[in-house]
């Protein structure tokens, strides 16, 4: 599958492209989906327009296409980025802020992940407190973050026992069409590497913190995890990338998260049907290939927004 990418500010825009294998022809999709039914055949009617060769194996097709411009920033975040995964889109943006650290962990810091859901980005989606879709997906990347260990709490200690950081990670979907977790991922990996921390010290005299804005650093991005979804149709098909009508067709959705060496940080599987050892195998193997493309992409990205250091671009590489 092609690769390729430019970017203009601090945005990313990222498209699905599906490439078939073979030229079996897909009907058209309706504007509006038709009300769901129980089927006891879900994969059915995704099957009928699958290459044959792909009907007992993983349609990987689908993968990340085309990288285009787009323009716009948050302004009053300290980190943003911007997201789109086919006609999903989820902008991150992060702020942070002092607080005192527990008397449990003096030094280390706190990262706070929300994901929200509003009506705009879908009609499934209703106002009020978060639902149930919203804090899944507030625990799946708290998880993330601190299984993949992509931000080590004790760099946000500033002075041990009394102040450190807290990193507020707000993701909003701003439209949805499925496959929310791959594109919450990879908008907060983007605008965690967009952060700049200025510098900041406690005087001895009064006691408070002086911040030099004039000397920032980027933040310690340890690890680079890159989230696979998978929609699960009678363990026969799975299919990368799944939209919205495809996860609510299939029997299950299962989510793999794979770092930069190949190391296995979550798997996330909310029930429905039963996943063999073999499939999930293949999944996990297909998820290390989408990560290699999604990571060479992401620092494709990063390297064009601003200039990095020496150390940051050794913690970019990739070996392919």
């Amino acid at each position: 599958s092609a690769l390729t990418g430019a970017l203009t500010g601090t945005h990313v825009y990222l498209r699905r492209q599906r490439v078939g294998r073979g030229a079996c022809p897909v009907e058209p999709r309706p504007a509006v989906l038709p009300p769901l039914k129980l089927n006891p055949d879900p994969g059915g009617a995704l099957r009928r327009g699958l290459p044959t060769e792909d009907v007992c194996g993983i349609q990987n097709g689908r993968t990340f296409g085309v990288l285009q411009e787009i323009s716009g920033s948050i302004t009053t975040a300290d980190g943003s980025a911007l997201v789109k995964l086919g006609n999903t889109t989820v902008v991150c943006g992060i702020k942070v802020e002092f607080a005192a650290p527990t008397v449990d962990a003096p030094n280390k810091g706190y990262v706070v992940p929300n994901v929200d859901l509003p009506p705009l980005c879908s009609s499934r989606f209703r106002a009020g407190p978060p639902g149930e879709q919203a804090q899944a997906a507030s625990q799946f990347i708290l998880d993330v973050l601190e299984n993949a260990q992509i931000i080590q709490k004790e760099d946000l200690c500033i002075e041990k026992g009394k102040l450190v950081w807290v990193v507020y990670c707000d993701l909003m979907c701003l439209d949805y069409d499925g496959n929310l977790l791959d594109a919450c991922v990879t908008a907060l990996l983007a605008a965690l590497k967009n952060v700049q921390l200025p510098s900041v010290s406690i005087s001895e005299e009064t006691g408070l913190a002086e911040v030099n804005m004039n000397q920032k650093h980027h933040l310690n991005i340890r690890k680079y995890p890159v989230a696979t979804s998978f929609a699960i149709f009678d363990d026969t098909i799975c299919i990368v990338d799944p939209t919205a009508e495809e996860e609510a067709l299939s029997s299950g959705i299962a989510t793999i998260v794979i770092d930069e060496d190949n190391r296995l940080c979550a798997v996330h599987k909310p029930g429905g049907s039963v996943l063999s050892s073999e499939k999930l195998q293949d999944c996990i193997v297909r998820a290390e290939t989408r990560h290699r493309e999604v990571h060479k992409l992401l620092a494709e990205v990063i390297k064009s927004v601003t200039p990095l250091t020496k150390r940051e671009k050794l913690n970019l590489q990739l070996e392919v």
